[in-house]
């Protein structure tokens, strides 16, 4: 059985329950969720977007325009040069003033600016370069933000905006008076009495703060920290606000030797204020002081008891946006301090379900991520088992669509397939390189399931209390398992037959959730339940039958199980027709369901190929932009799935045109050709020859696409202020399809490769800075060096101390290609490999020994050695005591396949050069070797005679001490196939 390559992970997103678009919570500093990976669930990444809300403003030629790098202009505004006729001002000094003729033109400028028209906005933008060379202009920005209070807010604000942009982009080149009079300014008004000004002036502080300046501004912090004590309100609250957001982004440096260590005086000062008699500035104090637990910030460490005396007084706040920071330092705190919470636990846990029932819905968000983060400690269990009778209908509550939801979706649109996408319904996508791996029995390949829930289209920018409820259900059903259901079932039932269809839904939406956890006490239930959800999928309610496709798609592996005409081939049926509903996002969620059903089915699909094919096909015709993208997943994945099967004339002509009419209609640089490529590369790999008639012009373009893709990079490289920097995906999906093609093909490829430059351009891609380059490359060298190696051997010389330089296991999936291509080569060179062997062998050795190295890589390693030693036995044995303990268990799980033939042919050669090599581990060889089914007869007489051998020379006596270590399974298998 050949390696079979998967992307890794799976090529597209599958769907991922709607929600709609709400605004993005603000970034919480370096901490939002920043401490752990993201955590996927039904196609959404958990964590919210870095979105900061309440720091940008929508875009326009003003607030996107940093403006030109200043020149070497030292003329002020309205001197000679000036673009405008702008009089001259007075020098930069810290009573600067401008001019009035200028001023009034600024103005003029800022009110254009918010202008909607394109036009005037180009003018502005325009303008806006010119002024920029002038260093005062950056003075009349600030007088406007901070002095010119007759002037409406909205103004004022903007034109803070636009500096913060031009601090941004070239504050280093400010000069000092310049600096020196913004940073006055903005100190001496950080206390006005618009708030919108005041946070406007906090932003501008934190961005110069930002630019290394909170070295070069020794007073900033001292005399932000000395407003606190302001009996002016504003004051206080401007000087804490911009205090929050220094705390946010330079939360490190503030506990650093650089400053000092700040945090020693700024820690107690922020606790003081949590009894303060305004709930903004108890709010500000709070999230202070939260920045800092993650890092966990020794001056925080030092004041921890208190920390949490104050957040236990501050509980019951009237205040929400103080209860929501209450909530999010608990939670943070259950993950670096939960030593300190236990005492208080069950207190907290009242508590957390109190609040995640708040009627503020973003409290309530705040504290149902309590439940995520406990579920992933240890004392969950333990401590939130007596709760669960009050947790899960709380979950269960929050996992309803609210009013607002329903209107963001157009919940109540059923019909919308003829309405064309419109651009940012489709977020940008990212080709994943393939990475070769090994069929193990009875398992998936690596990445097929956790993998496929990543994030998509409107996921990052809504998470709301209905994803994070049904994110904690999940959760807590991995951890409580079967013992959940008690608290659920008599739930469920209630909602599935609701006759209110959001109700109905948030039902179907449960069920799913616990699917993974909960599957085995579900199973009595799922001959029910199964046929009432594919009754969902008819549902007069888009969203009924979207959320029907996802939950159905969690439990294919059960329905796949089960006989066909059961289960199977109803849910197929029925998702065929989503497949063609009226609905885009249903034809979304059924695309992507069925994409994970033939995913389970594999071959169990090939009686129902041309009903399939005709549905898939006729969606071509239907999709918009978005679907269609989602479309060519399905293709693909069922390509991978079936396999040959597909190889028919009846299939091929129905599914092959559709797919080249898009692939003749993309343009070279139309990034929707990521996942036609890939598509094709399955459907290439899984026709095989019948693909031959399609195969010259999709290589020539893969290759003219390698092609295109390397001289703009060597432009770039050569001239970066006339070029931009190719998008190297391009380049990486063709890798993929050329490596689909010389899979699929076979030897029919030769002739293609003969009359290409391929073997110069896969030169060049091995020796990419980019690590998807190579791994790709690599992946695509093996499969040439199977299909045409008589093109690779004149380039083996050039070919091996690359691949031996990418033996690095930092870049896993590169490495992984890289071992497997060599593997390849050795069974092409033979004994020629001879000269190369050094070159790998000791990294090779190397990564087999290191601990945690993931299961493929070791796998791949593994049959690599086994091959080096099977074409150069003499040159691998003497290394044979360092590698056969991790060699013989890496290889003891995969199936009986060609490479496992291979590797341990080499493996017994190497014991015969070098037989004490093994003594010492001989028992981890006897495993290993009866790990196999059925071995070709003189691979097992291989096994028998060093069995035997062995046995010989120890004696009866030693043997029989020997083999009583042995597992019983081991023992017989050994007894019955090799007499030992």
């Amino acid at each position: 059985m050949r390696i079979r390559r998967v992307p890794s992970p799976p090529r597209m997103a599958r769907f991922h329950i709607p929600a709609p678009a709400l605004p993005s919570p603000r970034l919480r500093g370096r901490g939002w969720r920043s401490w752990r990976g993201p955590r996927t669930w039904a196609g959404v990444d958990r964590r919210p977007p870095s979105v900061r809300r309440g720091r940008s403003r929508p875009a326009t030629a003003a607030t996107t325009s940093a403006g030109a790098q200043p020149g070497t202009h030292t003329e002020s505004l309205g001197s000679s040069a000036d673009p405008g006729p702008y009089p001259r001002s007075s020098p930069c000094t810290m009573d600067w003033q401008p001019d009035e003729q200028g001023l009034q033109q600024v103005l003029q400028l800022l009110k254009d600016s918010q202008s909607p028209n394109t036009a005037t906005q180009r003018i502005v933008q325009d303008k806006l370069k010119q002024l920029n060379q002038f260093p005062d202009f950056n003075n009349y920005l600030i007088f406007v933000l901070t002095r010119l209070k007759s002037e409406d807010e909205p103004t004022r604000s903007l034109s803070g905006l636009i500096l913060k942009n031009n601090v941004k982009a070239h504050y280093q080149s400010f000069p000092p008076p310049v600096a020196d009079f913004i940073k006055q300014e903005c100190l001496n008004n950080i206390g006005d009495a618009s708030s919108l000004i005041r946070a406007t002036i906090g932003i501008l502080i934190t961005t110069i703060a930002s630019k290394g300046e909170l070295q070069m501004w020794p007073e900033l912090l001292p005399q932000l920290c000395n407003l606190l004590n302001s009996e002016d309100y504003n004051t206080c609250e401007g000087a804490f606000g911009a205090l929050q957001k220094i705390c946010e982004d330079s939360s490190e440096l503030l506990d650093s030797d650089a400053l000092n260590r700040p945090l020693n005086i700024m820690i107690p000062k922020f606790l003081q204020f949590f009894k303060h008699c305004s709930p903004k500035i108890r709010s500000h104090a709070i999230a202070c002081v939260n920045q800092f637990i993650m890092d966990r910030a020794q001056a925080l460490m030092d004041n921890i008891d208190t920390f949490i005396e104050h957040l236990f007084a501050l509980a019951v706040d009237d205040d929400p946006e103080v209860r929501k920071n209450v909530c999010r330092a608990l939670v943070m705190l259950l993950e670096v301090r939960i030593d300190r919470l236990i005492p208080h636990m069950h207190s907290i846990i009242q508590y957390m379900l109190q609040r995640t029932q708040d009627h503020d819905e973003n409290v309530a968000l705040e504290a149902c991520e309590f439940w995520l983060t406990l579920a992933e400690q240890p004392i969950c269990k333990e401590v939130l088992a007596s709760h669960l009778v009050q947790l899960i209908p709380i979950l269960v509550n929050g996992m309803k669509y609210s009013e607002i939801d329903i209107i963001l979706l157009k919940g109540d649109v059923e019909e919308d397939e003829a309405v064309p996408d419109s651009e940012q319904d489709i977020k940008p996508r990212f080709h994943k390189s393939r990475t070769v791996t090994l069929p193990h029995e009875a398992e998936r390949p690596d990445g097929s399931e956790d993998a496929e829930d990543d994030d998509d289209d409107d996921a990052l920018s809504d998470w709301n209390l209905r994803k994070c409820s049904e994110a904690a259900l999940d959760v807590l059903a991995n951890v409580f398992r079967e013992e959940l259901l008690p608290h659920l079932l008599p739930l469920l039932k209630g909602l599935l037959f609701h006759p209110e269809w959001v109700v109905k839904e948030s039902g179907i939406l449960v069920l799913g959730a616990i699917a993974e956890g909960c599957m085995q006490g579900m199973v009595p239930y799922l001959p029910e339940l199964i046929p009432h959800l594919i009754q969902c999928l008819s549902d007069k309610k888009a969203l009924v039958r979207s959320i029907a496709c996802w939950t159905l798609s969690r439990y294919a592996h059960w329905v796949v199980s089960q006989p066909p005409d059961m289960h199977l081939k109803p849910l197929m049926t029925e998702l065929l027709k989503r497949i063609l509903d009226g609905n885009k996002r249903v034809q979304e969620a059924a695309c992507s369901a069925f994409a994970t059903l033939e995913e389970e089915a594999c071959t169990e699909l090939v009686p129902y190929l041309s009903y399939i094919l005709d549905t898939l096909v006729f969606a071509f015709g239907k999709y918009q932009h978005k679907n269609l993208l989602i479309l060519y997943d399905a293709i693909g994945t069922l390509a991978d799935s079936v396999g040959h099967h597909l190889n028919q004339p009846e299939y091929i002509q129905k599914l092959m045109p559709p797919l080249i009419q898009k692939w003749n209609e993309l343009k070279d640089e139309d990034k929707d050709l990521f996942p036609l490529l890939e598509c094709l590369s399955s459907v290439a790999t899984a026709l095989q020859s019948g693909f031959l008639p399609y195969c010259e012009p999709v290589y020539q373009r893969c290759v003219t696409l390698v092609q295109k893709t390397l001289a703009q990079a060597m432009m770039y490289t050569q001239h970066p202020e006339q070029y931009e920097a190719p998008d190297k995906d391009f380049m990486i999906v063709a890798l993929d399809l050329l490596s689909g093609l010389a899979e699929g093909l076979g030897g029919h490829v030769e002739q293609l490769v003969a009359r290409s430059n391929i073997m110069t351009l896969l030169f060049q891609c091995m020796q990419d800075s980019m690590p998807e380059v190579r791994q790709s490359s690599f992946a695509l060298l093996g499969d040439l060096t199977k299909a045409c190696f008589i093109h690779v051997k004149p380039c083996i010389a050039e070919f091996m101390p690359i691949l031996g330089t990418n033996l690095n296991p930092e870049f896993i999936s590169v490495c992984n290609n890289a071992t497997w291509a060599i593997g390849e080569i050795c069974m092409q060179m033979g004994a020629e490999m001879q000269p190369y062997v050094q070159m790998v062998l000791n990294n090779l050795v190397e990564i087999i020994n290191r601990p945690n190295t993931p299961k493929t890589l070791l796998e791949n390693t593994a049959i690599t050695i086994g091959r080096l030693g099977y074409v150069c036995p003499q040159e691998v044995a003497p290394m044979l005591q360092q590698f056969i303990r991790p060699w013989c268990t890496s290889l003891r799980n995969i199936r009986d396949n060609e490479e496992k033939d291979s590797a341990f042919r080499g493996i017994c050669m190497m014991i015969g050069v070098n037989p004490g090599g093994v003594v010492q581990d001989f028992i981890f060889f006897c495993d290993a070797v009866a790990s196999w089914v059925s071995p070709k007869d003189d691979l097992r007489d291989m096994f028998y005679k060093i069995l035997h051998g062995f046995k010989d020379q120890v004696g009866e006596e030693n043997w029989q001490q020997f083999s009583e270590q042995f597992p019983p399974l081991l023992k017989e298998r050994l007894a019955a196939f090799y007499g030992v």
